[in-house]
């Protein structure tokens, strides 16, 4: 394996030892008082659950375009990190939704589970175009994992009375930061700088969630929650555009 390669291990190994050895987190209760939480159509929450069709929209065409012959793939087996990557997005669409029809910690891990399994696979995906492809097909599944465990982990000590979602947020903060890495090596495809959007659509996302309320007090028309479901589903789908306009370099 290239020296790389071992780079992303050792960062990998690094995150599970900070997730591990951290202060306990507990998740905090008040997360889940979102600003809008209007009904309508006998849905609670309506716009906060129905803006997840992004998510809808975005992992159905992805995946279309992956599996099809839309996508451009040098070689087939570089399908697999984007089928997970699109497959996560669509099972966010539903774990969202479900979480939002009733909020709670129990609820919100249906909402994690399929995030995590975005995010490891579009890292996995990046280092098989930009490192090795070998080693990005490696990686998948212990990637998965990984990302599985820190949100089953979460549920399993909230269960316990003693929540920690540590792990969780180490992985996110790990993800962006070795995609950011991973980024800066050139990749076998050109179009690959839209990645830097795919960056920026997660960032928007994150402050329009910060901001919620806010938003909302502007003029009670739409939150920043249900505003951050839609630009973390423009980050998606400057994945699929990427997919689909790109050529072999």
């Amino acid at each position: 394996m290239t020296v790389r390669i071992w780079f992303v291990i050792a960062a990998t190994a690094l995150a599970v030892a900070a997730a591990v050895l951290s202060p306990a987190l507990p998740q905090p209760l008040d997360y889940h008082l979102f600003a809008d939480r209007r009904a309508a159509f006998g849905i609670p929450n309506f716009l906060n659950v129905a803006s997840n069709a992004a998510f809808l929209v975005v992992g159905i065409g992805g995946l279309v375009a992956t599996l099809g012959r839309r996508a451009r793939f040098e070689f087939g087996a570089e399908t697999w990190p984007y089928v997970c990557f699109f497959s996560g997005v669509l099972l966010t669409a539903a774990g969202s939704a479900y979480y939002h029809l009733a909020p709670d910690n129990g609820t919100l891990f249906w909402d994690r589970l399929p995030m995590t399994i975005a995010f490891m696979a579009l890292i996995c995906s990046q280092i098989g175009e930009r490192i090795d492809l070998r080693a990005g097909l490696l990686l998948l599944v212990p990637a998965l994992l990984i990302g599985a465990a820190s949100v089953m982990y979460w549920r399993a000590t909230e269960r316990d009375g003693a929540g920690n979602v540590m792990p969780y947020a180490v992985l996110q903060g790990y993800a962006i930061a070795l995609m950011l890495l991973v980024a800066r090596i050139p990749s076998r495809y050109t179009r690959a700088k839209l990645l830097y959007w795919v960056f920026a659509w997660y960032v928007l996302s994150k402050l329009l969630e910060a901001l919620d309320y806010p938003i909302f007090d502007l003029g009670h028309a739409v939150s920043g929650h249900t505003l951050k479901h839609l630009a973390a589903a423009a980050a998606g789908a400057v994945v699929w555009r990427m997919l689909t306009h790109r050529t072999v370099a």
